[in-house]
């Protein structure tokens, strides 16, 4: 019985001090180029289940055994403080969104997916764009950032997104990156900025082409905000490109079925070539924003969670406005997993945030994310 309780009591600690090694090489991801260590940027997607196992050992070390193993777990929480707080947010957010504050700009960012009008139209529902364009009614933003914007240019159907934003919603300038356009002419797409404010100068930069689809562009809007000059930026970061057969795959490892490694193998090659790719369009993004003449905002799809290279790169000394005002993980992305936050406003220290949400809209699969900001 001894010799079991003392096998056992090994066990355990080898397992966790394997955890806390793992635990922090997912933290050193925020800070090595994914395009060198595509390993390391993996692992830190399971930077939350990491995290839930080093507190899992502290607490176990802590209070059922031996308070000196405990400081195995203690150590490694507190070299990740940085990982764990970008993470999780810690402010008490009030639970609904205030009136906006006279002088202060409201801004949204959102991947409206093509306005669901793709995927709704092959499951032979109604399409959810009417719905999407009353909710941007409600929420009276400044300043909209829509990643995976839609246009036709359809004679037969003369609906206008564009049109209608301007038009109806009352954002009269737009800057649009039209990155993609159908062999027809009949669609575009991209990122765009809508503004109630007058739009002085524009900036886009194409982003190399190197894995044949979904590259878009990082766009900025010079806005005039009453005598002053505000730099907005939006992008749409690589994303891994998953088809049904990924989604089907990712199911298959989930349960642990005889195809997994094939699996496996294909999934983690996406992965490799998404997260070198972001890597280097972050370094592409953080000299625009490190280069802009005015005080700057940036916000739009990273297609990356908060401890990797992604979003330290961008982030740099900015501030987070969800982190400065929300509460929580803060999920925006609503597949894979509950902890996938991957949709951002980012900001320079100049503006004070005021508040900040994400809501959770069934109309896209990303949900939007609204933050009041104030320069003073």
């Amino acid at each position: 019985m001894a010799l079991l309780r003392k096998f056992t009591k090994r066990f355990v600690i080898i397992a966790n001090i394997v955890v806390v090694i793992l635990f922090l090489l997912a933290c050193a991801n925020s800070f090595l180029h994914p395009d060198k260590w595509w390993f390391i940027s993996i692992l830190g997607l399971f930077f939350p289940l990491l995290l839930l196992l080093v507190a899992g050992f502290f607490i176990f070390w802590l209070f059922f055994y031996s308070r000196k193993l405990a400081l195995i777990s203690l150590f490694a929480l507190i070299i990740g403080l940085q990982n764990i707080h970008a993470f999780f947010a810690i402010h008490f957010a009030s639970a609904h969104f205030a009136e906006k504050t006279p002088g202060s700009i409201r801004i949204m960012t959102w991947n409206i997916r093509y306005w669901d009008e793709f995927i709704t139209k092959k499951s032979g529902t109604l399409g959810h764009r009417s719905k999407m364009f009353e909710f941007i009614r409600e929420q009276n933003a400044d300043v909209l950032c829509f990643q995976e914007f839609f246009e036709q240019h359809n004679p037969r159907d003369t609906f206008s997104n564009i049109r209608y934003i301007q038009q109806q919603l009352n954002y009269p300038y737009y800057f649009f990156s039209r990155d993609h356009r159908s062999s027809s002419g009949r669609f575009e797409s991209g990122v765009i900025i809508f503004s109630r404010y007058p739009i002085r100068d524009t900036l886009q930069i194409k982003y190399s082409n190197e894995y044949k689809s979904g590259i878009e562009s990082i766009i900025a809007a010079d806005l005039d905000i009453q005598g002053k000059t505000v730099r907005v930026f939006t992008t749409h970061l690589q994303s891994v490109l998953f088809r049904n057969k990924d989604f089907h795959d990712i199911e298959i490892i989930k349960n642990v079925e005889d195809s997994m490694l094939e699996a496996s193998k294909s999934i983690v090659k996406k992965l490799k070539r998404a997260v070198g790719l972001r890597g280097k369009q972050a370094d592409i993004v953080r000299r625009e924003l490190d280069n802009s003449p005015n005080p700057a905002i940036i916000c739009g799809d990273f297609n990356d969670v908060p401890n990797s290279y992604t979003y330290f790169r961008i982030r740099g000394n900015r501030q987070d406005a969800f982190l400065q005002k929300g509460f929580g993980i803060g999920r925006t992305y609503i597949h894979l997993s509950p902890t996938l936050r991957i949709d951002y406003i980012l900001c320079d220290k100049k503006f004070n945030v005021l508040q900040c949400a994400k809501f959770p809209l069934p109309y896209s699969d990303h949900h939007p994310v609204m933050a009041d900001l104030q320069l003073p």
